[in-house]
């Protein structure tokens, strides 16, 4: 994809790359182009003023537990012209269900899934749906609470307008109705979700997309040279622009990857998952009596490298065996981002 960011006057954008003129949403920050799929910035003091905030559908759980999760898989079916839907993204979503309330004790009701099958239109992976559930997810969370963000789908890069960024973009989650609004930036990701995050509570989120390696704006990045060792990298805006949290911790597992598709073709009468969604959870279930984060990352690693494109896993799609993997976000390895710094090889890794 192609990125960038134009002046233009309030309400209508023209696509850097191609020219065609778009709708810009009120409040949106960029905006995708069906045209040539290239995402062009808003700029800040050109966004039409956002309306108020909608209240939360009735189909959002009623449900408080001290154990929630947002599941989002979207395959883009007839989204994305010129290219096919993403396979995997869907069966991520009931795999990582199953994950939660066996492994982790998740409670099926404070678990909500939005997915691009579903016929109710509040279960559909909309940018306001996926706002909405964002919000829902951490809304009044407090000591003890236990909270998971699952993206499956597609990512992007904009060129950041504010600063922000050591690399010079903002990274985000396309949802599926991304070339109508445009993306979820970054920026907004870790406004909704991780700053509001009290003493006490802990988010895990697990991308599996391309450009999703701080797709929460986290402060601090691990690297790992190589196995039994790592490497923090402060990622804190010089700015001075806050990106932790409350108190709380927020930890980020997704995938570095250079952007470039590489899925595998699957027959019709196999389905197939995603390779870091794959890789997350064979990882867990392969060490039934815990996992350090460091272990986990390693463990990751080499179910990617070896994987080869098959797969084992057993689990909740009804009569359809899941026996490929589909890299459709181009995942070269997992990395790990966090709110705050730590050792990666002792702390225990628990939902």
């Amino acid at each position: 994809m192609n990125f960038g960011s134009v002046r233009r006057p309030t309400g209508t954008v023209r696509c850097r790359y191609c020219s065609t003129s778009l709708v810009a949403t009120p409040g949106e920050r960029a905006i995708q182009c069906m045209q040539c799929n290239g995402v062009t910035r808003i700029r800040r003091n050109h966004r039409i003023p956002q309306p108020m905030p909608m209240a939360p559908p009735r189909y959002f759980p009623h449900s408080r537990g001290n154990k929630r999760a947002v599941l989002i898989g979207i395959s883009y079916a007839g989204k994305r012209r010129g290219y096919n839907q993403l396979d995997g993204p869907i069966n991520d979503v009931k795999f990582m269900r199953h994950l939660l309330c066996q492994r982790f004790g998740f409670p099926g009701d404070c678990i909500m899934m939005l997915s691009d099958d579903q016929r109710d239109p509040f279960k559909l992976p909309t940018k306001d749906n996926i706002r909405m559930a964002m919000q829902w997810l951490v809304q009044g969370c407090c000591y003890g609470d236990s909270l998971v963000f699952h993206f499956s789908g597609m990512g992007a890069q904009v060129c950041d307008d504010d600063g922000d960024e050591v690399d010079g973009y903002d990274e985000a989650i396309c949802p599926m109705d991304s070339f109508e609004k445009g993306p979820i930036l970054d920026d907004e990701i870790n406004e909704v979700m991780v700053r509001p995050l009290v003493h006490g509570v802990k988010l895990h989120a697990i991308v599996d997309a391309c450009h999703s390696a701080t797709v929460l704006d986290l402060p601090f990045l691990c690297r790992i040279p190589r196995p039994g060792t790592c490497h923090w990298e402060d990622h804190r805006p010089l700015s001075g622009t806050c990106k932790g949290t409350s108190g709380g911790q927020a930890t980020l597992i997704s995938g570095y990857s250079d952007g470039k598709s590489n899925t595998s073709m699957t027959p019709d009468s196999y389905a197939s998952v995603g390779a870091m969604t794959h890789s997350f959870i064979k990882a867990v279930e392969c060490e039934p009596h815990g996992v350090t984060y460091g272990r986990l990352l390693t463990a990751m690693k080499a179910i990617m490298l070896n994987s080869g494109g098959n797969c084992n896993l057993q689990g909740p799609i009804g009569g359809m065996p899941i026996r490929k993997i589909a890299n459709f976000s181009g995942v070269q390895e997992p990395t790990l981002s966090s709110s705050e710094m730590f050792d990666i090889y002792r702390k225990p890794f628990v939902m």
